[in-house]
């Protein structure tokens, strides 16, 4: 029979459906872009930006919530910032212009990083030392069931019911999300006081959480470096038609569900092992995709192990800069939330980079794997010589 300490808490299990909505919100406009751009009148491109309008919300609205919310109990903050991303969803389902989309899903954004920050942080304060990893990596079984089931779902809304039925799906979601931290996500008792705003600030400026956050941009931005061109990566150079597109993504998300514990559970015997292994694992899968992308068996086979691979560093990535930040963990927490958002978009960028130099699409996957590596040898520079500070010192008990 489980013991008391192994069992998982259910209030981890809220924090997953909110990851759930959230993950789900990020990327359904991928599926979403051509439905918008014909019923709103924008090309593509245009219809794209909504992707990167959600992404600069996060990146601004981490800090900026995080830093505004800092005083409040956790759970408050968790319930406010859920019924900010179900209004900004309802806004979306509402919205009759491309601009009125945009602000909503900006409106959304604000949500996202803090929700992820906070969200560690109660997590790892609901599980004794040796589950913090694990933990973490619960609530981000949402954001990898978002990829594997509700963008797809949306997808097919979106395809059948207009794009507006996607927005009222993802709302009710959000609704759900809310019901379930209000029941499931304890009182926060003997929370401790935030420390004062400047204590909190040379925090976060000190050298080994801005390694830590360097560490996740390049460790985490080599990833969409290939991830970004996927579908031209699937047609174009392995040769798949467009109706096997989708079936090789279902693998990606399945790798990503596999990934993200197994990560956790590595974090939570050797965090150091853990951080520079992920990281490691991830360049070696980027590296052989490049051989493995011209066969169709093999790219199916390397899509499933790059989302495994990506996944499994999530954990050791958060819970590293948890422990850098004795005196700011929810700031620091919802910064590397924003570091993920800015090497999705890093990754992207260098990606276009070296299609339009001319290196061509079958190169990404080396640029990728050096990408990886710069993030590998900052991770490396970080571990050189120090002993990280104590979780329960950054994780205090709820």
């Amino acid at each position: 029979m489980a013991s008391p300490l192994s069992r998982t808490p259910p209030a981890l299990y809220a924090l997953a459906v909110g990851a759930f909505g959230i993950g789900t919100t990020e990327f359904v406009i991928m599926g979403l872009l051509q439905q918008v751009s014909g019923d709103l009148g924008v090309s593509i491109a245009t219809a794209g930006l909504l992707i990167s309008g959600y992404a600069f919300g996060v990146f601004v609205g981490a800090p900026a919530i995080t830093l505004a919310t800092r005083r409040l109990p956790r759970k408050a903050v968790l319930l406010g910032l859920m019924a900010t991303f179900t209004l900004g969803n309802l806004a979306c389902a509402l919205a009759g212009s491309y601009a009125a989309l945009m602000a909503a899903r900006v409106l959304t954004s604000l949500a996202h990083g803090t929700f992820f920050g906070v969200g560690a942080v109660v997590a790892t304060s609901l599980v004794p030392e040796q589950r913090k990893a694990s933990a973490i990596a619960t609530m981000f079984n949402g954001l990898a069931l978002a990829t594997l089931v509700g963008v797809p779902a949306c997808a097919w809304l979106g395809l059948h019911h207009g794009w507006h039925a996607a927005f009222w799906a993802v709302t009710a979601i959000g609704v759900l999300a809310m019901l379930a931290l209000a029941v499931l996500v304890p009182p926060t008792r003997g929370e401790t006081a935030p420390a004062a705003l400047g204590t909190e600030l040379r925090a976060i400026a000190g050298a080994p959480v801005l390694l830590g956050l360097a560490t996740t941009v390049f460790g985490f931005a080599g990833v969409f470096v290939v991830y970004t061109y996927i579908e031209p990566l699937l047609t174009r150079v392995t040769g798949f038609g467009d109706a096997m597109v989708s079936p090789v993504l279902l693998v990606f998300g399945l790798g990503m569900a596999i990934g993200n514990p197994l990560g956790g559970r590595l974090a939570d015997r050797r965090l150091s092992s853990a951080l520079i292994g992920t990281l490691a694992a991830l360049a070696a899968v980027l590296a052989v995709f490049g051989f493995a992308q011209h066969a169709p068996w093999s790219m199916v086979l390397f899509t499933g192990l790059l989302g495994m691979a990506m996944f499994a560093t999530v954990a050791p990535l958060q819970l590293w800069i948890l422990r850098q930040a004795a005196d700011a963990p929810s700031l620091a927490s919802s910064l590397n939330i924003g570091a993920f958002n800015l090497a999705n978009a890093l990754g992207a960028w260098l990606g276009s980079q070296a299609i339009a130099r001319g290196a061509g699409l079958a190169a990404l996957p080396w640029v990728a794997t050096l990408v990886t590596v710069v993030g590998i040898a900052l991770a490396a520079y970080a571990l050189r010589g120090r002993r990280p500070a104590r979780a329960a010192a950054v994780c205090p008990q709820a």
